[in-house]
């Protein structure tokens, strides 16, 4: 049965509207900031990939591909403890316990920071090794390193910005965490135009542009999160707790794996595209430069089922955690119609428009051109069905069913993708790491059907 009774913000003593106003206008309230937030967090890599493929070239494009795992781990640890921190702290909120959610906020906003300072220094000490892993050829390595260096410099304020987000927005206000995001995107694409275009500094340019920007919202968001709506942050509640962090960890657990597991693809996925490149008529640099750059490009598709998986999640957390069932299934599914409604459009623009997709970013030989296009056409054929997994990954978090949603996390890129990438090329060459992403697609998609479907047809929800 469900429980109508009406939790409270402490601060208002009013009743919190995400267990009572209507489903369709808390998802809009809180989706579309969430979209906002995370394109804008794409954009600091689209942004530059534009300027450098407009200035450096090739090498250019090939080099932050080689640069993107590292960005992928910073993405990991701001989900690991940003949804980890929010889902934990609305479950809370929606149970009553204002003091143990505010706990929650403020452990999460400490390790946000200092997993990014830890993840610099490992990166400045160990740069040339982990390019090296990444997969960069000869010709390559010069234009990551430069790229990197300096980027890692904004690995904290990255890290706190993207984490901070979903804590700002499980506070109930999704519109500042797009400003703090969307402020550093702005800064950023100023300056690249100036570093790069103006003062000619390339790749270092391109880099110093993105810390600046990073910098910018990092402040923004360490301000609102000390100012927030619902309750008020004490230094207590900035003291590491091991229950707290061991909750967090818990149920950020399966973003973070979804994260992880992307990196590991990538470094594989690099490795793979520089060797068969290789024995191909694209060579080394070109598969990996057009790898890149699409890979970012459908990062730009991903941030909208994000941005609606990151909306979902206070609501269903707090609904839950009051016991208002009904109201968690409907924004499930009231999300993942939205989702569908994305992926299948941005199928067609993949099918339709890969060549006008690919030019944006510069110009290349025939051979980039035609890899491009073969990538685009076979590597994303299931796109249309690429909504299911992270949406419904999140809800299981959401929920407080991490092992489900870790498990779900890992199905795409680890269970399925990461195989297939080994085992296809030994046949069908580099056409075979092309192939490996359609199937893994699909069998992501069924698995999450199946998994969704099971929970939804259980009477507590």
């Amino acid at each position: 049965m469900n429980s109508h009774t009406q939790t409270t913000e402490p601060k208002t003593g009013r009743p919190n509207p995400l267990g009572f106003a209507s489903v369709d206008r808390l998802l809009l309230q809180f989706t579309i900031p969430s979209i906002v937030a995370m394109l804008v967090s794409s954009l600091y890599n689209i942004v530059d990939q534009f300027f450098i493929g407009r200035s450096v070239g090739e090498l250019g494009n090939a080099a932050t591909n080689i640069s993107f795992p590292l960005s992928i781990s910073c993405l990991a640890l701001a989900l690991l403890f940003g949804v980890g921190g929010a889902s934990s702290f609305n479950l809370s909120m929606g149970r009553g316990e204002h003091e143990k959610a505010v706990g929650y906020l403020g452990n999460a906003a400490v390790m946000l920071f200092g997993c990014g300072v830890v993840l610099c220094v490992i990166s400045q000490l160990f740069l040339d090794p982990l390019l090296a892993a990444f997969g960069s050829p000869d010709a390559v390595l010069p234009y990551a390193r430069v790229y990197t260096r300096i980027v890692s410099f904004g690995f904290p304020f990255l890290i706190l910005t993207t984490g901070s987000a979903h804590l700002i927005r499980a506070d109930g206000r999704p519109k500042i965490a797009m400003l703090c995001n969307l402020t550093g995107a702005v800064i950023n694409t100023i300056l690249d135009a100036l570093f790069v275009f103006v003062f000619q500094w390339g790749m270092a340019g391109a880099a110093a542009a993105t810390v600046i920007g990073q910098m910018f919202s990092a402040g923004l968001a360490l301000w609102f999160l000390s100012h927030a709506k619902t309750v008020t942050i004490r230094r207590v509640h900035l003291i590491p707790r091991r229950d707290t962090l061991l909750t967090i960890l818990s149920l950020g657990a399966a973003p973070f794996s979804n994260q992880v597991a992307m990196m590991l693809v990538q470094i594989v996925m690099n490795q793979s595209l520089k060797y068969y490149g290789s024995l191909s008529v694209y060579g080394e640099s070109v598969p990996i430069a057009c790898a890149g750059i699409i890979t970012k490009v459908n990062q730009v598709f991903l941030s909208f089922i994000i941005g609606i998986s990151q909306g979902l999640q206070p609501i269903v957390s707090f609904n839950y955690g009051a016991k208002k069932y009904d109201r968690v299934r409907t924004a499930y599914l009231h999300a993942a119609g939205c989702g569908f409604v994305l992926a299948l459009t941005a199928f067609f623009l993949f099918q339709f428009a890969p060549r006008q997709i690919i030019s944006i970013f510069g110009n290349g030989s025939e051979e980039y051109y035609l890899f491009a296009v073969r990538y685009f056409h076979i590597y994303l054929f299931f796109t249309f069905l690429n909504f299911l997994q992270p949406i419904t990954s999140n809800f299981f978090t959401a929920i407080g069913k991490p092992k489900r949603g870790v498990f779900l996390s890992l199905t795409r890129q680890i269970i399925f993708l990461l195989p297939l990438l080994l085992l296809f090329p030994l046949f069908l060459g580099i056409d075979g790491i092309m192939y490996a992403g359609p199937i893994a697609d699909l069998a992501a998609g069924i698995t999450a059907i199946l998994m969704v479907a099971a929970e939804l047809r259980q009477k507590e929800v």
